[in-house]
């Protein structure tokens, strides 16, 4: 029914790109893990943080995700280099850069929501 509209995609479009190793699924899976939990200990325990390991037409793709109490959620993504060590694909300083720009954006994300709703806290 809906094979024939413009967003179905072309018949014998690009071809699939290739399954990840299981040697380099697991390394991008623990990388992103460190993320993820890297970005939990800047927050509190009302925000849910999670990842997903998948594969785009480019290559290799892995997600970090936040969901706020409030306000929208964000996300980062990352795209290893087809150059990168396959034991780490996710550099050790990335780790932490997106880890507290997550956090921050997180925290905007609810500041934004609530306005100036919020009475002070300390006087």
């Amino acid at each position: 029914m809906y094979g024939n509209t413009p967003y179905a995609g072309q018949p014998g479009g690009p071809e699939e790109p290739a399954d990840l190793s299981p040697a380099t699924r697991r390394a991008l899976q623990e990388g992103v893990s460190r993320v993820a939990a890297k970005t939990r200990r800047y927050l509190p325990d009302d925000y849910l943080v999670g990842s997903q390991v998948g594969r785009t037409a480019d290559g290799p793709r892995v997600t970090i995700s936040v969901q706020p109490p409030v306000g929208n959620p964000v996300s980062a993504g990352f795209s290893p280099d087809a150059d990168a060590d396959p034991t780490e694909p996710i550099p050790a300083e990335d780790e932490e850069e997106v880890a507290r720009g997550l956090a921050a954006s997180a925290a905007l994300q609810v500041k934004q929501a609530l306005g100036d709703d919020v009475p002070p806290v300390g006087r």
